[in-house]
């Protein structure tokens, strides 16, 4: 079918274009308008990473917050289907939750009537076409500045001028129209015109994935006397069901999350759709009364089809709101949470990949992803066990009495659980950096890349250490198992704290003692030699098994410096006044050594 709609379309056109030269103004007009839309998207793309998404992230507290979030940003914007977009890719980055999202859907759905408004209402009534052209002069200027907000403001104002001339273009070609063919011929009346009228708008919505652009066709062509009132009412109806298509699209390279979300759009506009056919007549009568308070003239057919649309959007809301528990239950059945493979990304996907907010926030969930896997790979490579560790009040003690091996295959673990994920964040920051991303998010994304890295690296040294601390710790074998135990210990505590670290509230994080801590792992590294020469003259401790810690300690030292850099990038808000302050106090890694030589001299250095 993909195959075939290409070249059927591309006959269809030429054969209309062959026909009727009016006919060729009606198409330009909806590509003109269409482009249009295109460009107002990509301008307000250009606005995302700031503004938006931190409405966004505030604005969807609650249900009555997320429909005003919806009907502004699509009245604003003039497209429910960027906001679909926007709204699949936070939901499926976690920055938002599913009842929401189906908030911010519904909310969109009143907001997109107000375009059938301004072109009704705007559009037909004046010549815009005369505002299009020193829009379209303007914004060309704007559209080439390095800036990307002025390039955004640009594309914006570009989008708005050729929807205006679209606009006009179709308003043109259906007026000029009419007096060649008369499409008017087609009415169909009854439950017939309604169906297979429904039916068109569907139609032709999937192939613009515009409800707008259609809802403008309609409207021009109603305008034009093409189409009766009555079969634009149907055509409206569809153009609804119609839209579902882009967030179904979006949703298909989203998470599980994702598709629920498509799935409630889909519901949502087929049971307001349904409701609209069945009370047809009703709502036809609420339209009258309405257009009479406001002062709509009985024949202006054009605003009546505006108030129609408003006030079936607006029902449609009204009777999906008290069911949005009972929604968002039937969407957990039908679209299963898949079981966890901690071997696969969970949250970097195509879908977050639009904006430059969630694909921050989904790296950043993604590396956290990979720290779990890593602290169960490191902890059992040293025969400890998480629970026990992160429960337990001495950790010393607990190393202590841990002395049966782990089963587990270190290795395969590392490359089912550990490369994989460290693969798809390599790949995510490097398609993240293929697109116009604004720096400082940017230089976010590949903080936490290289966070991964020393994630990555910690497990790998501990895949070097598992085979002697096995030997030496899973019975007493004197001195060379108590500095293996200290190793572990080590280890262990450097995990515990920061799951302490993790558990805090970002305002009560701190640099200081990660700083701390890196201090007394150079200390300790530089003093190892000094302490097995001396365990070795003491005859405490065998050159074989000194070699074997040693190497080790070497492995066990390296894990910590990477694991204690790690949480420091990835814990320590540096934006922040307080943590500015603390990274001015904390101590950069070329400084370690001077501060180690200072403290080993201080220690040293008897009191006078």
């Amino acid at each position: 079918m993909k195959k075939l709609a290409l070249p059927v379309s591309l006959l269809l056109l030429g054969y209309g274009f062959y026909s009727s030269a009016n006919f060729q103004e009606i198409a330009a007009g909806v590509a003109i308008f269409l482009f249009g839309m295109l460009m107002l998207e990509d301008g307000f793309r250009l606005f995302s990473g700031g503004f938006l998404e931190a409405v966004l992230t505030r604005a969807t507290s609650s249900v009555p917050r997320s429909l005003a979030f919806g009907l502004v940003t699509t009245s604003i914007m003039q497209s429910s289907s960027l906001v679909s977009v926007i709204t699949i890719s936070f939901l499926s980055a976690g920055l938002i939750s599913l009842l929401a999202g189906v908030g911010i859907i519904f909310g969109a759905n009143i907001g997109t009537t107000t375009g059938a408004w301004l072109v009704a209402g705007f559009g037909l009534k004046v010549n815009i076409s005369a505002y299009a052209l020193p829009m379209l002069a303007v914004a060309i200027v704007l559209a080439f500045q390095k800036n990307k907000y002025l390039r955004g403001a640009g594309l914006v104002l570009g989008g708005l001028g050729f929807l205006f001339l679209g606009i006009h273009h179709m308003k043109e070609g259906f007026e000029a129209f009419k007096d060649q063919f008369d499409l008017s011929r087609f009415a169909l009346t009854g439950l017939i015109g309604l169906v297979v009228y429904t039916l068109i708008g569907t139609a032709a919505t999937v192939v613009m994935q515009s409800s707008h652009a259609t809802m403008t066709l309609i409207i021009t062509a109603l305008a034009a006397g093409q189409i009766n009132y009555e079969n634009a009412l149907a055509l409206a109806i569809g153009a609804n069901i119609g839209t579902t298509i882009t967030a179904i699209i979006g949703a298909l390279t989203a998470n599980f999350q994702g598709k629920r979300l498509a799935l409630a759009h889909l519901i949502f506009n087929l049971v307001t759709a349904g409701v609209a056919m069945i009370f047809i007549s009703q709502i036809r009568l609420s339209v009258d009364v309405v257009s009479g308070w406001v002062g709509i003239a009985e024949d202006d057919f054009t605003l009546k089809l505006a108030v129609f649309h408003t006030i079936f959007n607006t029902l449609g809301v009204l009777i999906m709101l008290p069911l949005l528990n009972p929604l968002i239950a039937v969407l957990a059945r039908a679209i299963e949470q898949p079981a966890e493979d901690l071997s696969k990304p969970k949250y970097l996907s195509q879908a977050v990949d639009e904006f430059p907010e969630t694909s921050k926030v989904a790296m950043r969930a993604e590396v956290k992803h990979l720290y779990d896997n890593a602290v169960e790979v490191i902890l059992h490579g040293l025969n400890l066990h998480r629970h026990a560790i992160f429960e337990t009040r001495d950790i010393a003690a607990t190393v202590k009495a841990s002395r049966k091996p782990v089963e587990i295959d270190v290795a395969a673990r590392y490359e089912a659980r550990i490369k994989t994920l460290h693969a798809a964040i390599v790949e995510f920051a490097t398609r993240a950096g293929a697109k116009d991303i604004p720096e400082d998010i940017m230089q976010d994304i590949y903080s936490l890349r290289d966070v991964a890295g020393r994630i990555v690296r910690a497990v790998k040294s501990v895949k070097h250490l598992r085979r002697n601390a096995t030997r030496y710790t899973e019975r007493p074998q004197g001195t060379i198992t108590e500095l293996y135990d200290q190793l572990r210990t080590e280890i262990a505590r450097i995990l515990v704290e920061i799951n302490t670290l993790d558990q805090a509230a970002p305002e009560d994080r701190s640099a200081l003692w990660l700083d701390q801590e890196r201090i007394q792992v150079e200390s300790d590294a530089r003093d190892t030699n000094n302490r097995i020469e001396a365990l070795i003259r003491a005859q405490k401790l065998s050159a074989t098994a000194a070699t074997s810690f040693l190497n080790d300690s070497h492995y066990a030292y390296a894990a910590m410096r990477d694991l204690l850099g790690a949480a420091r990038a990835y814990y320590i808000e540096t934006e922040e006044a307080l943590a500015e302050v603390e990274r001015i106090l904390s101590f950069e890694d070329e400084e370690l050594p001077e501060l180690v030589s200072g403290k080993d001299g201080m220690e040293n250095e008897a009191p006078q």
